[in-house]
């Protein structure tokens, strides 16, 4: 008996020991290290799945946001600001699902990280004022991400920008980046809501509104300085979130429940495969693969290393690995063409047998069909084998990612982007735009003149072409601009701000404050 008790005692002393055994750190590998198993994606996704099993160990709730309420913890703001955010959220219902069903991919990752760091949970909502939780979101300053960070604090940050990858768009660095850049700017600041105040503004208008109180004997906290109309909603916007979270049915909301466990998994890939076949080796759909890995910016995965880390849902993970490890063919469609001298874009997409739009669109191009284009192209690796060669990705990385558009050798064209409405036709569209609905018909592969409302027409219109009403048709989209926005159907409002998002040193001028920067909201 006194053996059996002595047993299960020290069964019990030992049972935190065998529990924390299971915790394994995240595998740390070398970018230069080529010499892992072919297997790809088992260590990564192992070691990130025992990961969250240990910190799922640390809660007890079931629902996502039960977690996030539990870590509130920034003094509340009552104000004229935030009851007229609430109404706003309030009275769109349609706009608040979209952006919380888009939360669901990324938030328990954030949750996760902000935990880590000590942070109070209010800052893991953040991306629903910065992005509505878009990846894609890119505002006309250029800020990008569902943390918006424009170019020049992502690089700060260490978020690479090349010709094959945005990291700004990156869930997981930027998620990194952002809260370094709150940890920081809480550390300069002391409080919350400042620290809030300059990631909207700049540290350095922050700085300046609160030695101007300091000059006039006034308080120094947020809501006695004198900011910009904008950084003076900013806070009061995310309390309107989080008053939202706490009590959706005060505000005739319902958030559907997210579940508290991980969305996504890490796996290793090959250095080189093309999205779409990475999609469907892990089998889901390509929106949902960019949708997790928004950050590669062509339709071919590339990177320098050896290999290359993917986000896929946490289910998919093994369909990815075993289906790659039984793949034979070529991993990638695509390959380089450095075109000839005074050869033109389209005469390019003729060659390749590839579509002006999608041909512009991967290589960062205005469809323009008299486009002369000089420098290196990603083509389809197709019939002209003898005349194309295999990806080199250290050279196309040089690329510039906004290259400067190149001149055209005579009449100009814009690509336009029209979607169906009740009552179109094709010769109203026609005569609208000022072609000919057989050219609507060619470009589009229509086997008839019935349209179908919701359906995206396009085709190319010369620049110089006019309406009926001879001003310029405000139906022409730029292709380039269409493929950039989101899904879900963004926008970009313009604002001004100092310096937004933008770390600020002793070194730069204050001119830098008056920065204009613009935010993205979703409709």
């Amino acid at each position: 008996m006194r053996f059996n008790q002595l047993l299960l005692c020290i069964t019990f002393l030992a049972c935190p020991l065998l529990v924390m055994a299971e915790y394994v750190e995240p595998a740390t590998l070398s970018d230069d290290n080529g010499s892992y198993d072919q297997s790809f994606g088992e260590t990564e996704a192992e070691s990130y799945s025992s990961t969250y099993q240990f910190e799922d160990a640390l809660t007890l709730q079931d629902s996502l946001w039960d977690r996030v309420r539990d870590g509130f913890n920034m003094p509340d703001i009552d104000s004229d600001y935030t009851n007229k955010h609430e109404q706003w959220y309030a009275s769109r219902p349609d706009y608040v699902s979209r952006m919380l069903e888009r939360s669901k991919k990324y938030l328990y990752h954030i949750v996760v990280e902000v935990e880590k760091r000590g942070m109070p949970t209010e800052i893991a909502l953040l991306p629903m004022i910065e992005s509505g939780f878009n990846p894609k979101a890119l505002s006309t300053s250029k800020a990008s991400g569902i943390w918006q960070f424009i170019p020049s604090t992502g690089k700060d940050f260490g978020l690479k920008q090349n010709y094959w990858k945005d990291s700004r768009k990156d869930v997981t660095a930027a998620t990194q980046a952002a809260l370094n850049y709150l940890q920081k700017l809480y550390t300069m600041f002391g409080a919350w809501d400042l620290a809030l105040a300059a990631y909207n503004a700049g540290e350095g208008t922050v700085a300046r509104a609160i030695e101007r109180n300091q000059r006039l004997g006034l308080p120094t906290d947020y809501q006695h300085l004198s900011l910009p109309d904008e950084t003076r909603n900013y806070v009061p916007k995310l309390q309107a979130i989080k008053n939202i979270i706490f009590r959706p049915e005060q505000y005739g909301l319902t958030l559907n429940e997210i579940p508290n466990k991980p969305y996504f998994t890490t796996v290793q890939a090959p250095n080189k495969i093309d999205a779409k076949l990475a999609a469907e080796l892990a089998g889901i759909s390509l929106e949902e693969f960019t949708a997790l890995n928004p950050s590669f910016t062509r339709p071919v995965l590339i990177t320098e290393n050896s290999y290359q880390k993917l986000l896929l849902p946490t289910w998919a993970a093994s369909n990815f690995t075993n289906n790659l490890n039984g793949y034979t063919r070529p991993l990638s469609n695509w390959h380089s063409y450095h075109p000839k001298r005074g050869e033109r874009l389209g005469d390019i997409a003729n060659r390749f047998d590839i579509s002006l739009y999608e041909l512009s669109a991967t290589n960062n191009l205005k469809p323009n069909r008299n486009l002369v284009v000089r420098r290196t192209l990603l083509v389809p690796a197709g019939n002209h084998s003898t005349l194309t060669k295999p990806i080199d990705a250290v050279a196309m990385a040089q690329i510039p990612i906004e290259v400067a558009v190149e001149k055209a050798a005579s009449n100009k064209y814009t690509a336009i982007s029209h979607k169906v409405k009740q009552g179109d036709t094709l010769s109203k569209l026609a005569k609208r735009y000022g072609v000919s609905s057989k050219q609507i018909m060619q470009q589009n592969h229509l086997k008839s003149k019935n349209l179908v409302v919701g359906q995206t027409l396009q085709f190319e219109q010369q620049e110089s072409m006019t309406s009926v009403s001879g001003k310029k048709s405000s139906g022409a989209h730029i292709t380039k601009a269409s493929y950039k926005k989101a899904s879900s159907g963004s926008s970009h409002r313009s604002k001004k701000s100092t310096s937004s998002n933008k770390s600020s040193s002793s070194s730069k001028k204050s001119s830098t404050s008056s920065t204009k920067k613009s935010k993205t909201s979703h409709k």
